[in-house]
């Protein structure tokens, strides 16, 4: 099954109901849906940053639940369809001041296992966590903490196309293969 369509999901339904549309108006079919957004506001508990908290929760969570609710009706009629979800590392180990951040990939990872398990024989679920990218995600993040990341993802960090890689070889298998859990981070991360 070819990739059709890739994109940055946003936070808002719209958005992606016109996304939708726009990629079975193209190509009469919508073959996969990659949820990539991500918001990293990461910083203390205490510093008690409600709206970054809600921000992320909107970014990485109820954008992905969008994008389900605007492909999965679809994916269902056209008896085939794949989820592709990106996650993080961050889940899979948390550390100090991720502690929301990891929160919101978290429940996406949950979310998906669910996905997958409801999904039936036709649709797929894959989740993809990448450790430490090549990206403008310490951009937003306050100067002490953005520049420890900025420095380990200068010296570690791998290019977003290995990334992309990984939710091709996901997406490129047989029908009836699903991969369920990719992880690519740089061999240098702890």
């Amino acid at each position: 099954m070819p990739v059709d369509v890739l994109y940055r999901g946003p936070s808002r339904r719209e958005d992606l109901s016109g996304l939708v549309r726009l990629a079975r108006e193209r190509y009469g079919k919508l073959d996969v849906l990659v949820s990539n957004a991500g918001v990293g506001l990461i910083s203390p508990l205490d510093d008690l940053r409600v709206e970054d908290w809600e921000e992320m929760i909107d970014v990485n969570l109820k954008g992905v639940l969008y994008g389900i609710a605007e492909a999965l009706p679809v994916f269902r009629e056209q008896g085939f369809g794949h989820f592709v979800n990106i996650v993080s590392t961050a889940g899979l180990r948390v550390t100090p001041l991720q502690s929301v951040y990891a929160a919101t990939k978290n429940a996406v990872r949950t979310l998906s296992e669910g996905l997958r398990q409801e999904a039936g024989e036709g649709l797929r679920v894959t989740v993809v966590s990448p450790g430490f990218v090549r990206t403008d995600f310490a951009d937003r993040i306050d100067s002490e903490v953005k520049a420890q990341i900025v420095e380990k993802m200068d010296r570690i960090a791998i290019p977003p196309a290995a990334v992309a890689r990984a939710v091709v070889f996901a997406v490129e298998q047989p029908d009836g293969v699903d991969v369920g859990d990719v992880v690519v981070r740089p061999t240098a991360q702890d």
